[in-house]
């Protein structure tokens, strides 16, 4: 009883971290586009989101040294696909805010 608590705690805190880490990656990745790309036009902006998506998993990797137990090294294609639609979809929604809104830095 008491080892299942335990997983399920230690699965819980791996999915809130991934998860608020890509949500984070995804609004950083749009202040970042609103910044420096010229409009909604400019590719520049996909080559922030994709270099924001790429980032996190080394950062993964460095958090499981720190001490976090996410398991980085377990990552499958669902995990992969997870971060990288959370971390877009916070970025499509964020950086659209931001264009409309005509919000410069």
């Amino acid at each position: 009883m008491a080892t299942d608590t335990v997983e399920r705690r230690t699965a819980h805190v791996r999915g809130v971290t991934v998860t608020t880490i890509a949500c984070l990656a995804g609004v950083i990745a749009a202040v970042i586009s609103t910044t420096v790309a010229a409009g909604a036009e400019d590719t520049l902006a996909v080559y922030i989101l994709a270099s924001a998506v790429i980032v996190q998993f080394p950062l993964f990797r460095v958090l499981e040294m720190v001490g976090l137990e996410l398991n980085a090294d377990d990552f499958g294609a669902k995990d992969y696909l997870y971060v990288a639609f959370m971390t877009f979809a916070f970025w499509f929604v964020c950086w659209a805010i931001l264009l409309e809104t005509g919000a410069s830095f």
